[in-house]
């Protein structure tokens, strides 16, 4: 596996849409906070869904989800980051073509895709976080989850 970018600015956040599910079933969102990097031995993804976010329900009943990383198409991800799968398809929306990868879906128009193997997913706890991140982030109760992925596969 090899990437040929810079991971740090050209990544995260605003660029990468994570999806769960499968052809018949699945949903998308937008994503502003992640990491690369490892864990356990593995090379990893984090990310962070909120709990209100449909997106987390496809995530918590399936093992594989993708991260898609994209140059262009800022109004087609600002869409399915402000539109809800439960309305409807949301991706009919947009420009971008689904495509059914292993155990997961991508994007056609993505220049990178992850295929991950979630090895974790837990509430963040707001009592291990200093007042000031609770106040500006938290207050009205809507709380990440983070997601640990084990990248299985670079999609290019």
């Amino acid at each position: 596996m090899e990437l040929t970018t810079d991971v740090f600015h050209n990544f995260f956040p605003g660029n990468a849409l994570v999806t769960a599910g499968n052809e018949e079933d699945y949903n998308t969102m937008l994503i502003g906070w992640g990491a690369l990097g490892t864990i356990w031995g593995k090379a990893a993804a984090t990310i962070y869904v909120r709990d209100s976010r449909y997106t987390l329900e496809y995530l918590e009943k399936n093992d594989y989800f993708t991260i898609s990383f994209f140059d262009d198409h800022q109004e087609d991800l600002h869409l399915l980051g402000t539109k809800s799968g439960r309305d409807g398809d949301k991706v009919a929306k947009t420009s971008l073509t689904p495509v059914s990868v292993d155990h997961s879906m991508t994007f056609k128009e993505a220049k990178y895709t992850l295929l991950c193997k979630k090895m974790y997913l837990q509430k963040l706890d707001e009592k291990a976080m200093p007042e000031e991140v609770v106040k500006r982030n938290y207050a009205n109760g809507d709380m990440h989850n983070m997601i640990i992925g084990e990248v299985i596969k670079i999609i290019k």
